[in-house]
């Protein structure tokens, strides 16, 4: 007679192995059949712990955004803020789950969405924080450049496989991640251009257009 715990220890085995076969396939190139053997189980089992395929995606979507978000979630023993670095210094243990963000980001989800806002939260937080210290450059939209800058952290991870390409290595190695530190810095400390023509050739256009001139601070 099978245990509650053997249960809980199947369940666990069956969102672990759909994660990782969706993070490495997709979901619509992943079958229940797949995921039940590599989880070492029958897709009856799957299907009895949690449905179809879609409620599948939808559970493992959830436990995926917990790991990263979730101060209760035990997975990564670290501050919420501080998850997803935590994870890229160990890829070998949570590899999976950082590609299933990146498809969760790309293919969007109620918990994708969850996710995204609360690293933009983050990144609001600490620009204000550093506007208070007064590290920042005033900015024309400081909203649009909170998303911007949380683009740019997510940038590596969306595009991974890509960037992994491109340079010979990957890039969410503890060696790429210290390669990314100085040309992100200097990017964000002191932009690429020696002249300003193109950002005043930019607010002439708009001023031009009748939109914003670019050119007023934030309420710093």
């Amino acid at each position: 007679m099978r245990s509650a715990s053997d249960d809980l220890t199947a369940r666990a085995r069956i969102r672990d192995a759909a994660i990782a076969a969706f993070a490495r396939d997709g979901f619509d190139a992943t079958s229940l059949r797949a995921i039940a053997r590599d989880a070492g189980v029958s897709a009856a089992l799957i299907v009895h712990h949690f449905g179809d395929k879609g409620a599948l995606r939808e559970q493992c979507d959830d436990y995926v955004v917990s790991v990263f978000i979730d101060e209760d979630h035990d997975v990564i023993r670290a501050p919420s803020s501080d998850r997803i670095r935590a994870a890229l210094h160990d890829l070998d243990r949570y590899g999976p789950y950082i590609d299933y963000l990146a498809r969760m980001l790309v293919d969007g989800s109620p918990a994708a969405d969850r996710l995204f806002d609360s690293l933009l939260d983050r990144t609001r937080n600490v620009l204000g924080e550093q506007r208070e210290a007064g590290m920042l450059e005033p900015m024309s939209d400081p909203e649009m450049t909170t998303l911007l800058v949380t683009l740019i952290g997510l940038g590596p991870v969306v595009m991974r496989g890509q960037m992994s390409r491109a340079l010979g290595a990957d890039q969410l190695s503890p060696a790429g991640l210290l390669r990314m530190t100085l040309p992100t810095l200097e990017l964000l400390t002191h932009g690429i251009y020696s002249t300003t023509a193109l950002l005043d050739g930019a607010r002439e256009a708009i001023a031009q257009e009748g939109g914003a001139d670019g050119s007023r601070g934030d309420a710093s």
